[in-house]
């Protein structure tokens, strides 16, 4: 039994001793006080987390880009299915790696649609995504999303 135990815990990729496998949907709750519960977003104000996302998340600047929008925020302007947005995402404080991951991997997969075409997120993806991006900020930022998507 307890051979299962820690091969269950070594197949959670950043999840420490004692902790629970951060919860992806319960985590989006922040992300749809602005996108929507279905990630539809607001047009004008808040872009939609669907086509866009499920592209991005395909590449692995794309990927990058994803994990840094969380961790350091993000400020426009960024076109998303031929909408500008100009406003500004703050950092989602609080979210450790291993969160944002789930995070992620519940919008690729539940709210863009993504499914399992797509390779998971994991906490060390993210932690080497945040260590190399310490001099961004959220306008720089959203110029990778520029250089990304051209537009």
């Amino acid at each position: 039994m307890r051979a299962l135990i820690v091969a269950l815990f070594l197949a959670v990729p950043g999840l420490a001793w004692g902790q629970a496998a951060p919860d992806g949907p319960a985590l989006f709750k922040r992300c749809a006080a602005c996108h929507l519960a279905t990630g539809a977003g607001v047009p004008g104000a808040f872009p939609p987390l669907q086509t866009d996302v499920r592209a991005l998340a395909g590449k692995a600047e794309g990927r990058r880009y994803l994990a840094l929008v969380i961790a350091k925020g993000v400020s426009g302007p960024i076109t998303v299915e031929g909408k500008t947005y100009r406003g500004v995402m703050p950092a989602q404080a609080g979210l450790n790696d291993a969160q944002i991951a789930a995070v992620l991997n519940h919008v690729v997969t539940s709210v863009a649609s993504g499914g399992s075409e797509v390779k998971p997120f994991t906490a060390a993806e993210i932690g080497g995504h945040r260590a190399s991006a310490a001099q961004l900020n959220a306008a720089a930022i959203g110029r990778l999303h520029t250089d990304l998507s051209g537009k």
